[in-house]
């Protein structure tokens, strides 16, 4: 992966969290990060709309060749968990729309690609990131940063066809671990 541009998302219904970033051969810049905020008075539909515009725009913008998504965590709140489980599906639709790859990763697979430590806490994640992309200041708010770790997760990590998005919530992963 040598100057290519890279997507990551930290999804999420109400903050959804994008880093994108460049990477050309060990070196990784930032071209952009932010999050897509949906209103709790509006209609679900039109938050997945929301947030489905704006990851379109990005895509068409930026031109990125690959996506990373942070895998869905199943915590405690089943409703929250399946509002994001709708806004990460909206997304991985553009990714596919566009034809870009869409790789997944757990929490403790982008921290442990960002900093070496797999139960890294947020803070340590946040520093790394502006280390890692030569920032001045940690990027606000935390869901953009939490886009740039994902996406620095993939850079430093390849494309490993098995960390692929592949229904793993119904399939599992592939057993094999191969490289593109």
């Amino acid at each position: 992966m040598s100057n290519e541009i890279i997507i990551g998302i930290d999804p999420g219904y109400a903050i959804t969290g994008y880093g994108i970033i460049e990477k050309s051969g060990n070196k990784l810049t930032m071209l952009d990060c932010g999050v897509i905020s949906t209103k709790p008075t509006s209609q679900f539909p039109d938050r997945l709309l929301a947030i489905n515009t704006r990851i379109a725009t990005l895509i068409e913008f930026y031109k990125p060749k690959y996506m990373a998504v942070e895998e869905l965590f199943l915590g405690q709140n089943k409703t929250t968990a399946i509002g994001t489980a709708q806004a990460r599906g909206v997304v991985l639709v553009e990714a596919a729309r566009a034809n870009i790859p869409v790789y997944e990763f757990t929490p403790g697979q982008i921290k442990l690609a960002v900093t070496g430590y797999g139960k890294a806490d947020k803070n340590q994640v946040s520093q790394m990131v502006v280390r890692l992309l030569g920032l001045k200041e940690m990027p606000k708010p935390d869901d953009a940063c939490d886009g740039l770790a994902v996406a620095i997760c993939l850079a430093n990590t390849g494309v490993p066809f098995s960390e692929r998005a592949v229904s793993g919530y119904q399939y599992g992963r592939y057993g094999k671990r191969e490289w593109l």
